[in-house]
């Protein structure tokens, strides 16, 4: 799933495609990707793109109101990628308009001048979503977001104010977009491995101390995310994020702090990972659901 360091790649990445440009066909193929009717995708049509923006995990394109004053005071069209979905940019799009199949391009977005972008979904798990609305709040998923640990307002004391009284283990909470906005599995798993803190650890009980390392691991392992991804096109992110993870998705690997082999947590749906020698005083962590420290 693209989290925050590769959302915000997008944004840079369709800024400079989009911003100035005007939208002439927006095209959904798959059934199941527009959640919203009013407006509909038609009234994005004929408009030009003043801003692309992110949102926690989603992306807004903003287009103008037509009196030239560019501040995007017309319809948005907000996607999120969830876990299987793409972004395929296109400097020459075919002229043929998509058919409807068992492929995986959703929707197309064509610009006048011929070039465009499909958002594409692997799997038969359809959760790609994309909404056509006046602001972005009107996304539910965008009015519940948390504060985003970007914003030059997120303080050590932001943080501590979102974790106190948190009865919940600090990995669900980082995953909590309506508690903070934009981390998802693989880097709440970076996140914690840089701050050699166990995920089932309780958010509550965390010192001051440990909140204030917390602090810095998040901030410093979005920000160099962040970086590492600037600049580079769509198709090279999935790739480049993949290098510059240290024990998600590494299973099996050595930690490149301390050497210990990095281990899985499986549950229904995903997986953690984690360094037992850094996170967890060398005790293994049991491999099932709601589990607590091995005895």
């Amino acid at each position: 799933m693209p989290e925050l360091p590769e959302v915000e790649a997008l944004a840079g990445f369709l800024t400079e495609r989009l911003v100035g440009r005007t939208v002439e066909r927006i095209l959904p193929v798959a059934v199941s990707v527009l959640k919203t009717y009013d407006p509909p995708p038609s009234a994005l049509e004929g408009r030009e793109v003043t801003a692309v923006r992110r949102y926690g995990k989603f992306l807004a394109l903003a287009t103008g109101d037509g009196d030239g004053d560019g501040d995007g005071d017309g319809p948005h069209l907000v996607f999120h990628l969830a876990r299987a979905g793409w972004l395929r940019w296109h400097d020459t799009l075919p002229a043929a308009p998509p058919r409807p199949g068992k492929g995986p391009l959703a929707l197309r977005v064509r610009l006048a001048d011929g070039a465009g972008f499909d958002l594409t979904e692997a799997g038969t798990h359809k959760r790609l979503a994309v909404y056509c609305v006046h602001a972005p709040e009107d996304v539910p998923g965008v009015a519940r977001l948390g504060p985003d640990p970007l914003a030059p307002g997120f303080t050590p004391d932001v943080l501590a104010g979102l974790l106190r009284g948190e009865r919940r283990q600090i990995k669900g909470v980082l995953r909590d977009q309506s508690v903070i906005a934009g981390i998802g599995n693989a880097y709440s798993d970076e996140i914690l491995h840089a701050a050699r803190m166990s995920p089932f650890k309780l958010a509550a009980s965390l010192t001051d101390e440990e909140r204030a390392t917390l602090y810095e691991a998040l901030e410093t392992t979005l920000r160099e995310a962040v970086e590492r991804s600037r600049g580079h096109v769509a198709a090279d992110l999935k790739a480049e994020k993949k290098t510059g993870l240290r024990v998600h998705g590494r299973t099996g690997q050595p930690c490149p702090v301390c050497g210990d082999t990095i281990r899985e947590v499986s549950f229904s749906d995903s997986s953690l990972q984690y360094c037992p020698t850094c996170q967890t005083g060398g005790k293994p962590l049991a491999d099932r659901r709601l589990s607590r420290l091995l005895k």
